[in-house]
């Protein structure tokens, strides 16, 4: 079943008030924060709608993530996702937590940057990529939309800090997202007034 744009808000409007994990702020929080990061830096809409949207599976696992199981919310939510946003929208979701894994094998110190509770789940997630799978990774379609996405995430856990509000970039969301083929068929039927 795919979500509509009244999904996914209500999502973060509803769930996302919970904690982001261990971290000291809330999933909808640590979401704003991370799209707020995107735009700041220049990124493509597509690549700003997948900062926001990144942690999506977490909102929408039975159980929610815990600090002692990985519950792949990178894959959890792009079923519900496709259909309405576009592959530059979702992988770079996708492989946001390989990027994690990328990161830590091909740059020295990174591991050192995570907060501990992204350090508990890398390990969690796998652990840093051996050199093959780091370059492997790399080769793929959205790969350093991925890593950058992967940076702003890493930055997204600051208490209190000042962001657009979900309104903002909900409206984005919604420039992304294709009109759904009745609705164009029904606009161009209808009688232009003159």
């Amino acid at each position: 079943m795919a979500l509509n744009l009244e999904d996914i808000a209500r999502l973060l409007a509803t769930r996302g008030v919970n904690q982001y994990g261990c971290e000291a702020v809330s999933q909808l929080e640590h979401a704003l924060q991370c799209a707020q990061w995107a735009e700041k830096s220049g990124e493509t809409p597509a690549t700003v709608v997948a900062a926001l949207l990144h942690d999506l599976g977490h909102l929408l696992a039975p159980g929610g993530d815990t600090a002692e199981q990985d519950d792949l919310h990178q894959y959890m939510a792009i079923p519900f996702l496709r259909g309405l946003l576009p592959d530059a929208v979702l992988e770079p979701i996708r492989l946001h937590v390989d990027a994690k894994r990328y990161l830590c094998t091909m740059e020295p110190g990174y591991w050192e940057t995570l907060s501990p509770a992204s350090q508990h789940s890398l390990v969690l997630q796998g652990g840093p990529f051996t050199p093959k799978e780091a370059m492997q990774f790399a080769a793929q379609p959205f790969a350093q939309e991925a890593i950058r996405l992967r940076r702003y995430d890493d930055h997204a856990k600051v208490p209190g800090l000042v962001t657009p509000p979900l309104g903002y970039y909900m409206a984005l969301v919604q420039r992304l997202a294709p009109v759904p083929a009745a609705v164009a068929a029904a606009a161009e039927l209808a009688p232009v007034a003159a």
